[in-house]
């Protein structure tokens, strides 16, 4: 089974960019998407359902901004859009596709780069958000949660984490949050599992030729729960062509 995640940072640049048609080749299972920066009005017939895939969406209310998606093989047996908070739904951060033995989720966290006033929602919906991710690991089922998370793990995870560590995406609060997840909660950073010291990275800065010069971050993430990461037997981040300023995660998960 392949699960791909994706920012596209806008849908339609992504599409622009030949994304469906890169898609086509991939054979994915589900593809997890964020940023889709669109409104249903928005969507061409190949947005919503390409090559067959069903798709599941929340969009956020703010034109132009967010919004989250899943595309599946299989048709979903339950779709939950949003975490049931108004503030964090408004904003279309979240959407879960249940199944017969395991759910998928597609994320995106708040990025607090912006500003003190961002960086306070960024801590909020953390703080929101870390019971869900509890009760999701509670619940017995098999779990994988796809998306930008907006947090670099380790200093393995960015180039220039040393001069990023009172920076938002490095700060010890958001590190210590993904600890918690993993070191307390029990969720894997399957990504992680499989190539523990390897340098990589998902998002580059546009300023100061940061892709050519591969100065990056590794904030997206597939976070899965112990069975599904057991699973995992290849992951890799594809650099081969730009559809933004992120690079698709891919991981293969035994059946």
């Amino acid at each position: 089974m392949r699960i791909i995640s994706v920012n596209l940072n806008g849908i339609r640049s992504a599409a622009s960019k030949g994304f469906y048609e890169w898609l086509a080749q991939q054979d994915a299972d589900m593809v997890c998407l964020q940023e889709l920066k669109a409104q249903a009005v928005d969507m061409t017939g190949q947005m919503l359902m390409p090559y067959g895939y069903h798709g599941c969406f929340q969009y956020a209310e703010k034109k132009g901004y967010s919004g989250v998606g899943i595309y599946s093989r299989e048709q979903p047996q339950q779709v939950i859009s949003g975490l049931g908070i108004a503030e964090f739904d408004a904003e279309g951060r979240y959407i879960c596709a249940d199944f017969a033995d395991f759910s998928v989720v597609s994320v995106y966290l708040p990025s607090g780069s912006s500003g003190e006033e961002r960086q306070a929602v960024k801590f909020k919906f953390m703080a929101a958000f870390m019971p869900h991710l509890r009760e999701l690991r509670a619940s017995g089922r098999e779990v994988v949660i796809c998306g930008d998370w907006n947090i670099a793990h380790k200093e393995i995870d960015l180039k220039n984490w040393r001069g990023n560590k009172k920076n938002s995406g490095f700060l010890p609060e958001e590190r210590a949050w993904l600890t918690e997840l993993f070191d307390e909660i029990g969720f894997v950073d399957v990504f992680r599992r499989l190539h523990p010291e390897l340098e990589a990275y998902t998002w580059w800065s546009n300023r100061g030729q940061a892709w050519a010069k591969d100065v990056g971050w590794r904030i997206d993430y597939q976070i899965a729960t112990p069975g599904m990461a057991s699973r995992v037997h290849f992951a890799s981040i594809y650099k081969a062509q730009r559809f933004s300023d992120h690079a698709p995660l891919i991981i293969d998960y035994r059946d």
